[in-house]
């Protein structure tokens, strides 16, 4: 299958991106290359990360804010820039606060997200719109992907205390058989782990609160389990587990390696980030942009219906593009807006994600509701869902269906596992099992598997919202209605690709300071050096110096003396609440109740 934007004559060029990090243009690349953008050869350096070419729109010029937070060009890296955002904060939660992800995590979704907005500017030019430069903040992007724990943080009542490092990761999944098969569990039912448990034998009053903290992974970052359960399945062997989960009901998967992944027979075929189908449309209506639009998505309709958070965040990403986003809800509204702690009747969580939709109540399974949507739909340019596979046949809303009411449709699944067949929810921790990413991720943490952070959810609605802007794009060079499905498979498949380089220098980790911890990221020679300098040693001395000497400062005053020297630092944040609280990220934030991220986009 040829790529989304292949034969549209659109071609992209390298720039300059930051000099100590390198996993961004990397990521730049493989990105544009499976969109189908044509790579030309790098011109005169500007200070552009990489421009977009085409004969239809001509030149949009994508460049990165780095100066926002403090933090000169030169002292950016991945893992300086992953501390900044809060992502090592809310991943060391539950996988202890040194740990890292050892995966080029925002350089990857940075990546995504400006050529989303670089795709949707190609859009807003062809709609004799003028967006020839965007400016995109990579520390944006990450404050983004943790917004809905950020929100949680900073309600104005009833804030959540989660610290880094306050819950110990030997007492969360993954969990581990007899035979030390490390392995993940997944129910989205309380009934299969009622008997489940029960079959393992585990009081049900203890396997009732240890459900409370399973379904509470996925929004707060933490599952503090208790000990008997994971005593009694330390009891038993793996096959035997495996049994009891086929007899209950209950999914249960290995926690595998990269290498395994790559072995299946369906690997090679499966790879990409997106399928798409196009279909043919007689008559394709491009919207001109309204007067004066700020944003090149003005004018475009999106309907979304979709649960928890891949689905949302990638409505979120489009809204904050100018789309009208207008959601789907249950009648009685979406019972995770009852989620504390609320702000004004509606949890924070679910506003982060969802702030700039509007509702339209929907009973999608009754014939009245399905011809609402038909109704709805016929005047939309965007379907988007993340249902179990097989729902929208059932329901009669597969893109065949809708592409008979609207031709010129962009329908977009945003699913689990894609086209792979895996007997369990195609969920972000069954994924992370599945693909090699949790095991990777174990590799530089505390813990035995991989993040509590929803990587893979967070990830996967960033690429379908990608996905989702290059159809339309196609649509307006091509007239063309598409179906373009994206998957939390793909996307570990592809953040597999991006394993953090071992260090060159070995002094590239999170270390403890007098108050709280820091990550130091000496990426070659010239930092050791400088580091070395600042603590008079030899550079051959400095991993026997440099604990007590961070110890004896705070980090903050540790991070203003290491950017002199031009190396990657930067204090990781106990609470994320320390983020909103620090007046150089003010800029980055609007008050709601709780701290709203502001959109990491600017178009001029």
């Amino acid at each position: 299958m040829s790529e989304l934007l292949h034969g549209c004559g659109l071609r992209w060029q390298m720039g300059s991106p930051p000099p100590y990090w390198q996993g961004l243009p990397a990521a730049l690349s493989r990105q544009a290359r499976l969109l189908g953008l044509s790579e030309q050869a790098a011109g005169q350096q500007d200070e552009a990360a990489f421009s977009l070419h085409s004969p239809d729109f001509g030149t949009i010029s994508t460049r990165l804010e780095t100066e926002a937070g403090g933090m000169t060009q030169a002292a950016i890296s991945e893992l300086s820039m992953q501390a900044a955002s809060g992502i090592l904060s809310v991943h060391g939660r539950s996988s202890g606060p040194s740990g890292t992800l050892g995966l080029d995590y925002l350089a990857v979704l940075s990546s995504a997200m400006s050529l989303q907005a670089t795709l949707a500017a190609a859009l807003g030019q062809l709609r004799d719109g003028r967006f020839s430069t965007v400016s995109v903040s990579p520390l944006a992007c990450g404050l983004l992907s943790i917004g809905q724990y950020l929100a949680g943080a900073t309600a104005a009542q009833d804030p959540e205390q989660l610290l880094a490092g306050s819950y110990d990761p030997g007492l969360r999944p993954p969990f581990v058989s007899q035979d030390g098969v490390i392995f993940e569990l997944e129910t989205l039912d309380p009934r299969p782990w009622r008997a489940f448990w029960e079959a393992v034998g585990v009081p049900a009053d203890l396997a009732g609160q240890a459900w409370k903290a399973f379904l509470l992974r996925y929004a707060k970052a933490v599952c503090p389990m208790p000990e008997t359960c994971l005593r009694r399945l330390r009891a038993l062997n793996f096959a035997r587990l495996q049994e009891l989960a086929v007899q209950t009901g209950m999914a249960i998967l290995p926690v595998r390696t990269p290498p395994q992944r790559q072995s299946d027979s369906d690997y090679a075929a499966l790879a990409g980030l997106w399928q798409h189908q196009i279909h043919a449309a007689s008559d394709s209506f491009l919207r001109t942009l309204p007067s004066n639009a700020d944003l090149p998505l003005r004018g475009v309709r999106v309907v979304e219906s979709c649960r928890r958070i891949q689905g949302p965040i990638a409505g979120h990403l489009l809204a904050l593009l100018g789309a009208e986003v207008i959601r789907l809800e249950p009648p009685g509204g979406d019972p995770l807006r009852a989620m504390p702690p609320c702000v004004d009747g509606c949890s924070v969580r679910f506003d982060a994600l969802n702030q700039l939709k509007t509702v339209q109540e929907v009973d999608i399974k009754s014939a009245q509701g399905r011809q609402a949507i038909y109704e709805l739909v016929s005047q939309s340019d965007v379907f988007l869902h993340n249902w179990a596979p097989g729902k929208a046949a059932e329901l009669q809303l597969d893109a065949q269906d809708l592409h008979a009411v609207r031709p010129d449709l962009v329908y977009a699944y945003a699913g689990g596992w894609g086209q792979e067949q895996v007997d369990a929810p195609g969920t972000d921790f069954t994924v992370q099992a599945w693909s090699g990413i949790a095991h990777t991720i174990s590799q530089t943490s505390d813990a035995r598997g991989g993040s509590l952070f929803t990587v893979l959810d967070v990830l996967g609605g960033v690429m379908a919202a990608l996905g989702i802007s290059a159809a339309l794009l196609r649509r307006g060079l091509s007239g063309s209605g598409l179906r373009v499905d994206s998957s939390l498979l793909a996307t570990a498949d592809h953040l597999a690709q991006a394993a953090s380089p071992i260090s060159k220098t070995g002094v590239s980790a999170v270390f403890q300071t007098g108050d709280g911890f820091m990550v130091i990221d000496c990426q070659d020679q010239t930092h050791l050096h400088a580091l070395a300098g600042w603590l008079n040693v030899s550079p051959d001395a400095v991993w026997t110096v440099l604990p007590d000497r961070l110890l004896s400062q705070s980090a903050l005053s540790l991070e203003a003396q290491l950017d002199v020297l031009g190396i990657p630092a930067r204090h990781v944040p106990g609470n994320l609440a320390q983020l909103r609280a620090d007046p150089r990220l003010a800029s980055h934030f609007h008050d709601k109740g709780y701290s709203s991220v502001n959109s990491p986009w600017r178009f001029v």
